[in-house]
């Protein structure tokens, strides 16, 4: 039996593999010239930068796809952990680092607020509670039936999943600094911590039981693993290649239409594209159900990035692997992303360093960035042609003036990608850095489903599926798929 997988992020990536273990014969395309989706890898005369994520939090979901047949990821791939997992650079010149042992994160917790010492403690637990049924128990359930979400409701609220990220977090901490250091995860998966449901609590004992690494040669390292695991396997990758439609007949989903107009037929399709552009643009909406035209219509997306990628003619060794740049502003600069979708004159960073770890990104003698900003999505109506270069240089005025002095005249190879590049080169739905939003109301089975409504043969992973953005969540959303769809020759 046939299976075609649509995307070759790291949703697709696993989903291919997960099929041809079922014994499918499998083609992945994607419209990138690279493996990975959105973790493209760019290089400029000698600088490396990976453009997706950088924090791998779950190495046994990698683990597992190589296990599937006979092998060990560590074979292939080398994980170093972090420490600190993040810095922490505030506003007035103080710094907070996160991770290492529990111990020393109480210790610079002590430093900031003793008395948030025991709130952490008590967070933590709650975290561990979360995930003990949000991971462990339903990140790889499916939930295409209403019946299965009506099931698990008493359990979500009984966790307070009805909450937001912001409140749950200031329940156990007091002091301003803490509360954002601790809020900020749902921004690495695309939401606003004052909406996203507390679910994302989760990701700090997550976090504390597994680690965060970095994959010695970048996120590209484990594209290629996979991308050679496959090969082994005879998965077909078609790259370079792009599918403008699927073939549907009666409700059944037959194949795919490419944009050079070539059709492919397939006993099952699985997509990992974003769920919003598969169902507005690759399905007519007569071919929907209803179900889904009201999720689509009702869909509120995650917030844009500008992603700024320069090399430095100097070293910066004081600076972390991992740094959040926090700006004055946090709860009224997130309304105005998210919210209002303007854009502000300041700004809060997330700047990645990986020649901490890794010299090879970049030439003897120098540093490879880069810095994400969290920016509205296309829905703001912002005329990036402009806004990128005072938006870059106002960043780099920022970074010169703090913790990457003289950066001005050490800045080289430069570029940036905006939402309107997400949206041309990742068909990003409104130039979405993450597809839909963790709400609540967009969770579980309010998300778009695993096994498509109203069509039959066609399956969804990535980041707009259950369970959600971020590796953890991609790398999950293909064991839903995984227990969804049976055996070749089986069905």
């Amino acid at each position: 039996m046939q299976a075609l997988v649509i995307g070759a992020g790291f949703g697709g990536m696993a989903a291919a593999l997960r099929l041809r273990a079922k014994g499918y014969r499998v083609t992945l395309v994607d419209r990138c010239a690279q493996l990975g989706g959105r973790a493209q890898v760019f290089e400029r005369n000698g600088f490396r930068h990976d453009a997706g994520p950088t924090v791998i939090t779950a190495p046994f979901l990698f683990d597992e796809l190589f296990a599937l047949f006979g092998e060990k990821f560590s074979d292939h791939v080398t994980l170093v952990p972090l420490k600190p997992w993040y810095r922490f650079y505030f506003a007035d010149g103080d710094t907070f680092d996160y991770g290492g042992t529990l111990e020393e994160t109480l210790a610079e917790i002590a430093r900031i607020e003793p008395r948030d010492c025991d709130g952490y403690r008590n967070l933590l637990s709650h975290s561990k509670r979360i995930f003990d049924v949000g991971f462990t128990e339903l990140s790889a359930m499916p939930f295409h039936r209403l019946r299965t979400m009506l099931k698990q409701i008493p359990r979500l609220l009984a966790l307070r999943s009805h909450e937001t990220v912001w409140q749950l977090v200031s329940r156990y901490l007091s002091h301003p600094k803490l509360r954002q250091a601790f809020s900020i995860q749902p921004l690495l998966v695309g939401g606003n911590p004052f909406d996203t449901t507390s679910i994302y609590g989760l990701i700090h004992y997550l976090e504390r039981a597994y680690g965060v690494h970095f994959a010695m040669g970048g996120t590209a390292a484990i594209t290629r693993a996979l991308g050679a695991l496959m090969a082994r396997q005879g998965i077909e990758i078609q790259l370079g290649q792009t599918v403008a439609s699927l073939t549907i007949d009666e409700g059944v989903v037959k194949g795919i239409v490419m944009a050079d107009g070539r059709k492919v037929m397939a006993d099952l399709v699985v997509s990992n594209a974003d769920p919003a552009h598969l169902y507005s643009q690759m399905v007519k909406p007569s071919e929907q159900a209803i179900s889904t035209r009201l999720k689509l219509g009702a869909a509120a997306f995650s917030m844009g990035l500008f992603v700024l990628y320069f090399g430095t003619t100097q070293t910066y060794p004081e600076v972390a692997h991992h740094t959040i740049w926090m700006g004055e502003r946090y709860r009224e600069l997130l309304a105005d992303i998210f919210d209002r979708k303007t854009l502000a004159e300041d700004f809060s960073l997330y700047l990645h360093r990986p020649t901490a770890t890794d010299p090879s990104f970049a030439p003897a003698g120098c540093d490879s960035f880069y810095v994400l900003c969290p920016v509205p999505n296309l829905l703001g109506k912002l005329d990036w042609a402009k806004e990128g270069q005072a938006l870059r240089d106002r960043i780099v005025a920022a970074l010169g003036k703090t913790i990457l002095p003289n950066l001005a005249a050490t800045i080289t190879e430069e570029f940036f990608m905006t939402p309107k590049d997400f949206e041309h080169d990742y068909l990003s739905q409104h130039g979405a850095g993450f597809s839909v939003s963790p709400l609540f109301r967009q969770s579980a089975w309010f998300r778009f489903h695993n096994r498509a409504e109203g069509l039959k043969n066609l399956y969804l992973v990535g980041a707009g599926t259950h369970p959600g953005a971020g590796l953890p969540g991609v790398l999950c959303s293909a064991k839903v798929m995984d227990a969804l769809i049976p055996l070749a020759g089986s069905a």
